[in-house]
């Protein structure tokens, strides 16, 4: 009879062992949800402020049809990327686009001191820098996750719950997301 009490608080032990790993394991899991819906917002945020800005160096230098036409079409492909790493790539894009509009801008004295021009610049920064620190959190809680999701014993259990890593949100080459565009003229 005491040997069926030991087994029995033994497969307590394992079962509360198990509810605790899983337990961690989806609150983990909703860290990383929460962290990269902070990082679609200030996406979004980004994506709203690009019409604007193209339609404003649009009055200047309407003849640059191809780099109005490129940044509406990486504007477009971020939008619609699905997923942490093609996100990164199209933001990779993105940045890109914008880089050739910020350099077309300083060709056009009016423009540089276009007070809307301006007050765009300053807002595409604000919303570039708070990418970088979305990013950072959401990264953050994507290695704490992935992390606690590889160690033992919860390794044993994750992949049947479930539980699949989760991608980094990479900065692009040349850091594009890192650094804000350049603001001052």
């Amino acid at each position: 009879m005491t040997g069926l009490f030991i087994v029995l608080g033994i497969l307590a032990v394992v079962a509360f062992i198990i509810i605790g790993i899983y337990n961690r394991l989806v609150a983990l899991r909703q860290t990383c949800n929460q962290a990269w819906a902070d990082v679609d917002v200030q996406l979004k945020q980004r994506y709203d402020l690009i019409p604007n800005l193209v339609n404003t160096v649009k009055g200047y230098a309407s003849h640059e049809k191809e780099t109005f036409e490129a940044v509406v079409a990486a504007r477009n492909a971020a939008v619609a990327a699905n997923g942490v790493g093609d996100q990164a790539k199209a933001e990779g894009m993105l940045g890109a686009a914008l880089g050739k509009l910020f350099a077309l801008a300083e060709a056009y004295p009016d423009l540089k001191a276009n007070t809307n021009f301006l007050q765009l610049q300053d807002q595409l920064a604000d919303v570039e820098n708070k990418i970088a620190a979305s990013r950072r959190f959401y990264n953050n809680a994507a290695q704490e996750y992935n992390t606690a999701r590889e160690q033992f014993p919860a390794v044993i259990i994750a992949t049947p719950l479930g539980f699949v890593a989760r991608e980094f949100f990479e900065a692009p080459e040349g850091d594009a997301l890192l650094t804000a565009p350049e603001v001052s003229f």
